[in-house]
């Protein structure tokens, strides 16, 4: 693996954030890049980063300061994801998903309840997940069957999530529980401690990348919670969500292009350092022209998630642009990825380089989140309105 950090030409907007992705740079030299391949391949997870990243304030970025956030906007936040999934992925997408886990209380919690969670979630060395998904509703979440009934001043949560990233070392989840009729405006949203008790966690699942970042089912049998951690009214849960999601894809976008970049590093280095017939590899216009298709590809998606996370800074809607990016900037990670493989030839296909694991990386990120399917849907909704059917 080339031992150098990505070099990206970026657009920031203040001398704060540049000083502020230097800092994550080195981070990512020192703390996260050396160790990233041996620890994927023993599947451990990097809990000691993510304090580090927690003392650094950089697990808070994009929210308020009064909580220990970073008030940083969107378009800084995401190219600090995208620096941070360049060194490992399953950093970068474990801050994206603690995000999304703290993005719920943020937008929508009480003032009582953001200054009881929300210092300790941004800053105090916690870490989140999100909780949406189920084995039989993934891309039909509002058929969610995870209930939550009222106990006195309480709730009592049952029922299955899966795919959950975190999932039995999140200090805390946010969860999405049916509470009332059938569809959308019956789920509600709760802010569950990781040691709950009645609430445990499955065998995590055998992936083909990210086996260093756990993903499993978790089980609440009559998991016991407060009213005062219910997230945002009764049945406004699914609301809560969606916003969430929307600004959950730009942060998988990001992540996408770090390891599009990160792939492309490695292909560049490669090709000027190995030679053939008496020439570098990269002398030759066929291979050349991958290098140069690979490097539009993530500039222009940097460009497209880029675009829209200064729209959602400036509070105009963001949707369909966020869709876009997670769809455009995904296909373009399992592109780029594939194509360092290629320029690598036999040794793309072995572990002695890093492509191989690129590759394998790359493919998740086209489907969490909502898969590249759904996003074609939300696009075209926007486009032409609902379907009719």
């Amino acid at each position: 693996m080339t031992d150098r950090a990505p070099q990206v030409d970026r657009s920031l907007p203040t001398e704060e954030s540049r000083d502020l992705l230097a800092l994550v740079r080195e981070i990512a030299q020192r703390e996260i890049r050396p160790r990233a391949a041996e620890e994927e391949d023993a599947g451990r997870f990097p809990r000691e980063v993510f304090t580090l990243l927690s003392e650094a304030g950089l697990l808070g970025l994009p929210y308020a300061g009064e909580y220990g956030g970073g008030e940083q906007p969107y378009e800084v936040y995401l190219q600090v994801l995208e620096e941070l999934a360049a060194a490992r992925l399953t950093v970068g997408l474990g801050v994206s998903v603690h995000s999304l886990a703290c993005h719920g209380l943020a937008g929508y919690g009480t003032k009582e309840q953001q200054g009881a969670h929300l210092p300790a979630m941004l800053g105090g060395g916690l870490l989140g997940a999100y909780c949406l998904s189920e084995p039989a509703s993934g891309s039909d979440a509002a058929s969610l069957t995870t209930k939550a009934v009222r106990d006195g001043e309480d709730w009592l949560i049952s029922g299955t999530k899966a795919w959950i990233t975190h999932g039995g070392v999140a200090d805390f989840y946010t969860v999405l529980a049916r509470t009332g009729v059938n569809g959308p405006k019956g789920i509600t949203a709760f802010l569950v401690p990781g040691d709950a008790e009645g609430l445990t966690a499955a065998v995590p699942e055998k992936k083909m990348g990210m086996k260093g970042s756990p993903t499993a089912q978790l089980h609440f049998d009559g998991v016991r919670v407060p009213d005062t951690r219910r997230i945002g009214e009764e049945g406004q849960g699914f609301t809560i969500a969606l916003a969430a999601l929307d600004a959950g894809r730009l942060g998988i976008a990001a992540c996408a292009i770090g390891v599009a970049q990160a792939a492309l590093d490695e292909a560049l280095a490669y090709a000027l350092d190995r030679k053939q017939f008496g020439h570098p590899i990269a002398d030759f216009q066929g291979l050349r022209f991958m290098l140069a298709d690979m490097a539009t590809k993530i500039e222009a998606g940097r460009s497209l998630y880029l675009a829209a996370a200064r729209l959602r800074d400036a509070g105009k809607p963001f949707s369909r642009q966020a869709a876009m990016a997670k769809l455009f900037c995904t296909d373009a990670a399992m592109a780029v990825t594939t194509d360092a493989v290629q320029v690598l030839g036999g040794y793309g296909y072995t572990a002695d380089f890093p492509v191989e694991r690129l590759m394998r990386e790359a493919k998740v990120l086209q489907i969490v989140e909502g898969t590249n399917q759904i996003q074609r849907m939300v696009i075209a909704r926007h486009l032409a309105g609902p379907e009719s059917r």
